[in-house]
Formats: structure tokens, C-alpha cells, sequence
């Protein structure tokens, strides 16, 4: 069975991930956004083996723990797509801005274009490209579980901030309907903030969105 404990992390309370297969016992943690020590004893309380680190884009409270758990655990950080690479690489400048610790960097072994499947386990998970909200934007869909990560894409009742430098609300929009509202109504997501919800409720109650997934 695939497993998920989310554990928020930082001031901006982000969904920080640990997916397993409890056959393996194999892990990733998706956004390790923060707070480096509390996800490293989720882990060690779950008992989990982390195999690599999963990132949808590349904002301070979505990568802000990466460098340090990537020493940590000698693992592989993988995505987002290529186009975010500003985001990472000013992430220390930015956390002085914001007031945050300051992390270590954050080096990325594999862009990420859309289309890829990673595994773990027996689970496979389908990247798609979702720009928008940062232009490098992606997500993370397992279609045996029926479940996606969505990032800053879309929330429960809201949808990604696109103020940020090269965000873009008509491409955020684009995404959500091309490669988000395009799975089954049924698909649950978990989102970078807030509560779970699915891609139908999205459709038919979310006010950002509701009536434009034609």
C-alpha cells in the first residue's frame, strides 16, 4: 500500500510529504520545505528508507530543507522543471529577505520537462508541467493510488499566487485545466497548503476556477 504522511513545516505551514510503499518501505519526501530536524524524525519515527527528494517548484517554503536532508540521507533531488532554476538558486537570498534561517543550497541531480514516470516501490508516479504559478511548476500524479501532489497549482478553494516574478494567471489557469482537470473527478490532491480535497469538488465549487475546465 502507498502511504503519505503530511508534515506541515515553516511559518507558511507547507505540506511537506513523506510517501512510502509499505512493502519496501521506501520513501520520498515531496517539498521538504523546512524545519530539516522535525522531518528528519517524522522519518525516524515512521521508520522509512528516503530514496530521493520530489520538488514541484522551487520556492523557499517548498525546498527550504532540501540541501540539508540531501546530505543527510545521500539521496537524489529531482525536479521541478528547468525553468524554476532562479527560484533555486536564490533561495538563501531570499530566506535573508524573509527573515528565515538561511539553508544550505540546493543542488538538483534531475530536471524535470513533464511526462516522465518516477517510481517508487511498486507505485509509479506521471510528471506533468505545470506553470503558472512559478514558471517551472510541475506535479506528481500516481494513478494506482488515484492520488496527486498539485504543489502551489491548485488548493482546496484557491487556486496558486501568480504575483510572484514570472508567474502568469492565464498559464496558471492553462495548467489547471489541461493537465489538472483533466484526470478523473475522483482524484484526491494534496496540495502545498491547506486541506486535501479532489479534482470534481475543484471543479464544481472552486471560484477561481469552477466553469473553466472546458
Amino acid at each position: 500500500m502507498l502511504r503519505c504522511q503530511i508534515v506541515p513545516v515553516t511559518a507558511f505551514a507547507q505540506n511537506c510529504s513523506i510517501v512510502w510503499d509499505d512493502d519496501s518501505m521506501d520513501a520520498v519526501l515531496i517539498d521538504a520545505g523546512g524545519e530539516p530536524e522535525k522531518l528528519q524524525q517524522a522519518v525516524r519515527d515512521l521508520g522509512v528508507n528516503v530514496k530521493a527528494l520530489w520538488i514541484t517548484h522551487g520556492h523557499l517554503d517548498h525546498i527550504g530543507a532540501v540541501g540539508t536532508l540531501a546530505k543527510a540521507y545521500a539521496v537524489p533531488v529531482i525536479g521541478p522543471q528547468k525553468e524554476d532554476q532562479f527560484w533555486v538558486d536564490s533561495l538563501q537570498d531570499v530566506c535573508r529577505n524573509y527573515g528565515f534561517p538561511v539553508p544550505e543550497p540546493v543542488h538538483i541531480d534531475q530536471w524535470l520537462e513533464g511526462g516522465e514516470i518516477l517510481k517508487l516501490g511498486n507505485y509509479a508516479f506521471e510528471v506533468r508541467y505545470t506553470p503558472g504559478h512559478t514558471p517551472g511548476h510541475v506535479v506528481f500524479y500516481c494513478k494506482q493510488m488515484n492520488i496527486l501532489w498539485t504543489g502551489d497549482v491548485l488548493f482546496k478553494g484557491s487556486i496558486g499566487r501568480t504575483d510572484f516574478p514570472r508567474g502568469d494567471f492565464d498559464t496558471l489557469i492553462d495548467s489547471i485545466k489541461t493537465q489538472l482537470f483533466t484526470l478523473p473527478d475522483d482524484t484526491q490532491f494534496i496540495s502545498g497548503h491547506g486541506a486535501i480535497s479532489s479534482i470534481g469538488q475543484e471543479k464544481q465549487f472552486n471560484p477561481f476556477v469552477s466553469g473553466k475546465a472546458g
